[in-house]
């Protein structure tokens, strides 16, 4: 089973010191990140659809791209996801286990490995840039990303739990992975009054949480999942369907 997650945009240099993996689109990158960094900060602004002051850090990034400290994907992004994860307390066999089963989606770097060496930046999936017909920044990468992420799933078992979100699934040409391995994506929800809510921040935090569980318990199947339980979160069987496994908290309004 691999498995599909989203980068961050809070990011962070200062991990622990690992032996770094490189990028398999580590050129791609370059290629993108010297195209930005021909932009002003007023022309970051814009692109990334951001405060001057992220514009004006960004920038600086981006000029510091080929020489700043490249740390492991997986301790660099710092999201609610990844707080959740709590990477910095896996064990080297976990880490390992993780090398070989998690992809980390990022629409400056493609697809990472959890132990691929990268710096901070910030990057959107609007992004128009000349190299890309002008088309946003995920027109670029759909069909050298395609064919890497679907050989992968099925070198391991035809099997992708996707807890990456919708945005990310625009790297790719979707409709093809799905017609070609078998995707899994579970849903969280939150049942207050017998009505079910999907809340951002939960789902978020869950996602991130069911990666680890996948990683420390080495779930070769999504089908395993049915352990799970995480924050009053647990598999409910009789919602969601085999594509679309439902994990439930419930709770109760209290009454005035």
């Amino acid at each position: 089973m691999q498995i599909l997650l989203a980068n961050a945009k809070i990011m962070r240099s200062d991990t622990k010191h690992l032996p770094l993996s490189k990028p398999c689109f580590q050129s791609e990158a370059h290629t993108l990140a010297t195209a930005m960094s021909a932009l002003d900060i007023d022309q970051l602004m814009q692109q990334l659809d951001c405060s001057r002051k992220l514009a004006a850090e960004n920038w600086q990034r981006f000029q510091q791209f080929f020489s700043a400290k490249k740390t492991p994907a997986l301790l660099t992004y710092n999201g609610q996801a990844y707080k959740h994860l709590k990477a910095a307390t896996l064990s080297e066999n976990d880490l390992a286990f993780a090398q070989q089963h998690l992809w980390l989606t990022s629409f400056l770097y493609g697809l990472l490995r959890p132990l691929d060496g990268i710096v901070p930046y910030r990057m959107e999936h609007t992004v128009k840039l000349p190299l890309g017909d002008g088309k946003p920044i995920s027109h670029y990468w759909k069909d050298r990303l395609t064919d890497h992420l679907i050989a992968s799933i099925k070198a391991d078992d035809g099997c992708l739990l996707h807890l990456a979100t919708e945005e990310y699934e625009h790297l790719f040409h979707w409709k093809r992975v799905l017609s070609e391995v078998r995707v899994v994506q579970p849903l969280f929800y939150v049942e207050k009054d017998g009505r079910l809510q999907m809340q951002a921040v939960w789902a978020k935090s869950l996602r991130g949480a069911m990666t680890r569980h996948a990683i420390t318990h080495r779930l070769s199947s999504p089908d395993l999942l049915v352990t799970f339980n995480y924050e009053g979160f647990s598999y409910e069987p009789r919602l969601g369907e085999a594509a679309f496994p439902h994990f439930v908290r419930r709770e109760t309004v209290p009454s005035r």
